[in-house]
Formats: C-alpha cells, structure tokens, sequence
C-alpha cells in the first residue's frame, strides 16, 4: 500500500492530495465531502458542485474502497432520506485540511529542473526526452525539437513504496519513476526528501505524518510519482 503525502501542484494555495491505497483524496474530493455535509444529500452535493449524481457516487464509493466509509447514505421513506459525513468522513477530511496547512505554511516549493527536448506534443502536454527518460508536462506552444527546461514542485511528487503501483490510473496522464532516497531533511510539519533516479536527484515534499508512515531511510528504494498536469515545461 502506497502511504505518501502527496501535494497539488500548488502549495501556496494550500492544494494537496492524501493516498490510500492507491486511491488519491484531492481538493474536489475534499469540496465533494463538505457539500454532503452542507446539502445533506449526495444528490444535493453534486447539484450543488455541477456534477452528476451517479458520479458524484462512484466517486464517493471509491474513495470509500481505499479510506473506509465517509458518508453515511439513507434511504428515502416517512423519515425522509438523505446523507451526512461518518467520523471517518469528518476525520479524513480534518486531515487533509491539516495538510494543506502544512503546505501553505512552506515558504517556498523547492522544484527538481529536468533539460530536455521535445519529441512529441499532443494537445496542451508535451513529452520531452529527458536523462531520466521521457516526462510529460504542460507546455505553451512548445514545438517538436525545442529545447526546454521541465520543471517539477515537490509538492507535486508522491513517494510510494517500491512493491506499490506506480500508475494505478491509467486514465490520467502521470510522469512515474523509480529511485532512491538520497536524503531527508526534517522539518516540523513537512519534510524534504530527495531520491535518485539515476544522475539525477528528485525532490519530493512529505508531511512529518506520511514520512512516520512510510519509514524512510536513507537508501530505501521508493518509487515517485506526479501528475503531468502538474509539470511545467520552460
């Protein structure tokens, strides 16, 4: 099981993702959760968010999979129906708010800068030919054969285990490698941990809690990964 911090690829907007499992818990999540908790429905929360009911709960149901039961969903009759949080529910979302503290109490992101070229562009993603191989990213107009500098937050790198799966969602574009951990700097609510992969050094922000989780150590082979989305090429 993959026990990261992970962050979204802004800290200063206090954007994060917690991990279970494989199953990341985001800030839509997060916003889906506070809108059952405020509408008292599933069907109220996704109206209220610009969703669709069904897939509001397949979300739900997902995540529930990975962290346990968060809503607590009852069926219509002379009662009436509706849905509320679990303490389950309450507690994950308190954590991630914990996080995004956490994350919006760091100064500055420190960020791994990759050269490259780019070999192929399809649509707003880029892949570029990098010395840890190709790695997707945003681009702004970046043509095939262009020299550019990608450029990763380590608030947007999630460390795993080495047994984890790397991209368990194959749906969305993520950049995924395997390294080593060279380092950890340890700070009071996060800490900086830096894993090799190859030559090159990747830096990667956790919360004090994810690093007690997962046990790091120096020379511990881990797994890192992160969203396209959330890579930047300059």
């Amino acid at each position: 099981m993959g026990e990261p911090i992970d962050s979204g690829p802004d800290a200063a907007a206090g954007r994060a993702a917690l991990v279970e499992d494989d199953v990341e818990f985001d800030d839509r999540d997060a916003a889906l959760l506070r809108a059952v908790d405020t509408s008292g429905s599933v069907a109220g929360a996704a109206s209220d968010l610009g969703r669709s009911r069904a897939r509001a709960l397949s979300r739900i149901e997902a995540l529930e999979e990975a962290f346990g039961v968060l809503v607590d969903r009852q069926r219509g009759g002379s009662g009436g129906g509706g849905s509320r949080l679990t303490e389950g529910g309450r507690a994950l979302l308190d954590r991630y708010e914990r996080l995004q503290a956490a994350l919006a109490a760091t100064a500055s992101v420190p960020e791994t800068v990759l050269d490259g070229t780019v070999a192929s562009v399809d649509g707003e993603l880029a892949a570029v030919d990098t010395a840890v191989g190709a790695v997707r990213g945003l681009h702004d107009g970046a043509a095939v054969g262009d020299a550019v500098q990608v450029r990763i937050g380590a608030d947007a790198v999630t460390i795993y285990k080495p047994d984890a799966a790397v991209d368990p969602d194959s749906t969305s574009a993520r950049n995924r490698l395997r390294g080593e951990v060279v380092g950890i700097g340890d700070g009071e609510t996060v800490s900086t941990v830096e894993v090799a992969v190859g030559e090159v050094a990747f830096l990667a922000l956790i919360t004090a809690e994810s690093a007690d989780r997962l046990g790091l150590d120096t020379g511990d082979g881990v797994a890192i990964r992160w969203k396209a989305t959330a890579t930047r090429l300059v």
